[in-house]
């Protein structure tokens, strides 16, 4: 017994499984290192395999080498620039945590992030963590895995993105990353500028009792506390991310 499969097939699926491991490769939360490389391989297989009865569809039957490499180049671009849009949002967590470790005293505590490869302070991986684990819980990766998949029928294998519209939407997302980043430590911030004014003001009118010398260590207890605290919002706040990182993506999905 011979099984055959035609080539159109095993092309369509190759093509959405590259588009599919560039995006898994770039796009939180499944862009931690710590899913291994064969697991991410597998999963653009399995996202591709479903989507083929429409995918052989959009192949040519007459498909040079030039033009298939051509082609799948053209899914590396789609899926970096789909993964790169939501990368966008996400990472006002973590520029969240990073301006926290600023004000609060943590930046001193800098390491190197082994699943990022980037530097981060104590708030920043933390609030990094903290977001993937949310977004498991609640069911969010669910809602971006559905936006990339609509990606096929949007954007065929043999389509291309609009660059000026991808240009206008990095541009928007980059300042709504900003913004959120600064609104979800705003209360913290606004907390240790308090302080500082207040220490300003007790060595004005103290000057002997060197109020700075327990600065350091009161700004680091009211960080703990306050962080605590906001982190009771923190879920909130990534639902509206993830709702913003799927307007931007189907947004460049629109032709």
């Amino acid at each position: 017994m011979e099984l055959s499969v035609p080539l159109n097939t095993v092309i369509a699926v190759l093509l959405a499984s590259i588009r599919a491991a560039v995006w898994l490769t770039l796009c939180p939360p499944f862009s931690n290192r710590g899913i291994p490389a064969t697991v991410k391989a597998l999963f653009s297989v399995a996202i591709a395999l479903p989507l083929e009865p429409k995918l052989a569809a959009q192949v040519p039957a007459n498909l040079s080498t030039g033009t298939l490499i051509a082609v799948a180049v053209e899914q590396v671009v789609v899926g970096a620039a789909l993964a790169f849009l939501t990368m966008l949002i996400f990472a006002a967590t973590q520029i969240a945590g990073n301006v926290i470790d600023m004000v609060g005293g943590f930046s001193l505590a800098f390491a190197m992030d082994p699943f990022s490869l980037q530097g981060n302070a104590v708030f920043g991986r933390f609030y990094s963590l903290l977001t993937m684990a949310i977004m498991y819980a609640t069911d969010s990766h669910q809602l971006i895995l559905r936006g990339f998949t609509r990606s096929y029928q949007a954007i065929p294998l043999d389509g291309t993105m609009s660059v000026d519209n991808l240009t206008q939407l990095v541009t928007t997302g980059a300042a709504q990353m900003f913004l959120a980043g600064l609104q979800i430590a705003a209360p913290l911030v606004a907390i240790m500028l308090c302080v500082d004014v207040a220490l300003g003001l007790l060595t004005r009118a103290a000057p002997a009792l060197n109020p700075f010398a327990f600065g350091f260590p009161a700004k680091i207890f009211l960080t703990l506390m306050v962080a605590g605290t906001a982190m009771m919002l923190l879920p909130n706040a990534i639902a509206n991310l993830t709702t913003r990182s799927l307007t931007l993506v189907l947004r460049a999905l629109q032709p």
